[in-house]
């Protein structure tokens, strides 16, 4: 049996973030990732945005894993040169019911600690984004677009040259707890089943962080996750050039979703999305008769998008702590000595903005286990 230091379970952007902050001052850290490859679920489905911190009410992990995370992200991207780009976002309000919502999103967001946040006129939108119909609007500086594959790839390269060692094509299937620690057991899909004694377990296993915690034997309601699916469509090549910031609507109600958004990607093109739906498997088909849905929710602020300019492009799952009709809860980051497992570190509901949080969050779980 192989003795480790610390074992981190998924090798998504949370897990590689955390994986590369603790591999820089602690020993023998190890990563061990089901797929083939890093980042293959949550990671590298959604819309690459690094986002401000605006929505989260204020004093969640959310709201302060963001702000702190977002500045930590802009100066790792700049160091380490990832591709980004602090495109900017407008949220944009259409009617006299959306521009009323407007001054909350912005007092929340600068109770937050968003400082940069400002009110935009109609006259104003209309000189900087002709083609976007809206009665008012906020501006978010600081709003970005990440290449988020680059990113992951930085942070397993930081992890392995500090020591670390990333293990890919292998599923935890039990965890013993055991005297001064957790034993894995873990299968590689070979005849064999291989074990793994760890002083410290954290659990960044995303969509099945849930299963993880009932291996080691946290079983709560509380801890159970729903799966929350989001479809994109692409717009026309011919229209994608017809905006050069991010565009958004004002949120839905308990921030099921950010409502259905139009994003730019690096090479210019635009996806609309992602759409909110619960399901009870998870799956990344997108139904083509999606279209007019997506058409119908963005025509009112994006009116030069026909709907033949949409195609279906791809689909994301977000590990939701809240079911439908909830109100919108928290990231669940916990060291679980009081629930009697010293030394596992569960990290629940690592939904958006996970991506933008995670260098912040990899902090966090360093504080944690000490």
């Amino acid at each position: 049996m192989e003795n480790v230091n610390i074992t981190i379970i998924g090798a998504g952007v949370v897990g590689l973030a955390i994986a590369a902050e603790l591999a820089q001052t602690r020993p023998d850290v190890l990563v061990i990732e089901r797929h083939l490859s890093f980042g293959q679920e949550t990671s590298s489905r959604n819309s690459e945005v690094i986002h401000a911190g605006i929505y989260y009410p204020a004093g969640t992990l959310k709201a302060k894993l963001c702000v702190e995370g977002r500045h930590r992200l802009y100066e790792y991207c700049e160091k380490f040169r990832v591709d980004h780009k602090r495109i900017g976002k407008y949220i944009v309000a259409t009617n006299a019911v959306e521009t009323g919502e407007l001054e909350s999103i912005l007092k929340r967001g600068q109770a937050n600690g968003v400082a940069d946040l400002r009110p935009v006129s109609q006259n104003e939108i209309q000189e900087v984004e002709p083609q976007v119909a809206a009665q008012a609007a906020i501006f978010s500086p600081s709003t970005g677009i990440i290449d988020s594959h680059q990113l992951m790839k930085s942070l397993a390269y930081h992890c392995e040259d500090g020591g670390g060692m990333i293990i890919y094509g292998t599923t935890v299937t039990k965890i013993d707890p055991v005297h001064g620690g957790y034993e894995l057991t873990l299968d590689d899909g070979t005849s064999s089943l291989n074990k793994v004694f760890s002083r410290i377990v954290i659990n960044a296993a995303g969509l099945s962080s849930d299963k993880i915690a009932a291996m080691v034997g946290i079983q709560k309601p509380e801890y159970q996750l729903k799966f929350c699916k989001g479809d994109y469509f692409r717009v026309s090549a011919a229209k994608a050039k017809l905006v050069s910031h991010l565009i958004y609507p004002v949120p839905t109600q308990n921030h099921v979703g950010l409502g259905t958004h139009a994003t730019l990607d690096f090479a210019g093109q635009m996806r609309l999305g992602p759409d909110t739906e619960y399901v009870e498997e998870i799956h990344y088909t997108v139904d083509p008769a999606k279209q007019k849905d997506f058409y119908e929710s963005v025509k009112s602020f994006l009116p030069f998008i026909e709907f033949d300019d949409l195609t279906p492009d791809s689909a994301g799952m977000r590990p939701k702590l809240q079911g439908p009709g909830e109100a919108v809860k928290d990231f669940l980051i916990q060291e679980e000595t009081d629930n009697g497992f010293s030394g596992f570190v569960n990290l629940i509901g690592i939904e958006s903005p996970g991506l933008t949080a995670c260098l912040a969050i990899a902090k966090k779980v360093a504080g944690l286990i000490g």
